[in-house]
């Protein structure tokens, strides 16, 4: 959700919320699932990170230009967020006995992204169609979070290392992610590991 509104030019106000302020105050019992984050835009507020992200999607047209692409943006943000469940379940309950084995299924888990690129424009566009979708900022931090798990991990995906490459050169993209907002923010929902 960041680096879609830093990319978009757009500025935003967080509020960072401690573990030990989130256990002792009313906030976890006034949101509707009980969970973070909560994202308000005006009088609307939302709950769940994919409904804000195809919101914003929506909002700054980010969601494909017809419903034959966003149909592939929904699938390729649906396909992050399985290899983001298998991150997670390592990160937080198997992290010293599963890295080994998670580091050498990853190839196979980014494969079907490789393969979407390379079917759109030979891997030198974006990740559906020809101009930039939300799921590409999604998949983007599933992919820089990735590299500081497993330093080396794209290596065998060079369309993959490419896209990367590319995104995070975007002007605005790039000024966010070496800002101190990015770069001491947690990965994995963790210190950097």
């Amino acid at each position: 959700m960041r680096m879609l509104l830093a990319d978009q030019g757009q500025s935003w106000k967080e509020e960072v919320v401690t573990k030990d302020s989130w256990m002792q105050s009313p906030l976890k019992a006034s949101c509707l699932y009980g969970q973070l984050p909560k994202f308000q835009d005006g009088d609307l507020t939302l709950y769940q990170s994919n409904a804000i992200l195809r919101h914003l999607g929506r909002t700054f047209g980010l969601y494909g230009k017809d419903q034959r692409e966003a149909a592939l943006v929904d699938m390729v943000n649906d396909g992050v967020e399985d290899v983001r469940r298998h991150c997670s379940q390592l990160i937080h309950h198997s992290y010293e006995g599963g890295k080994a084995r998670y580091v050498q299924e990853l190839p196979g888990y980014l494969k079907p992204f490789e393969t979407l690129l390379i079917q759109n424009q030979g891997g030198q566009a974006f990740i559906v169609g020809d101009q930039i979708s939300f799921a590409d900022y999604n998949l983007l931090d599933l992919l820089l979070n990735h590299q500081v798990l497993a330093p080396g991990c794209l290596d065998s995906h060079p369309l993959l290392l490419a896209y990367v490459t590319r995104l995070s050169a975007r002007p605005k993209l790039k000024a966010y992610l070496a800002s101190p907002e990015h770069v001491n923010r947690p990965v994995h929902g963790a210190q950097k590991i």
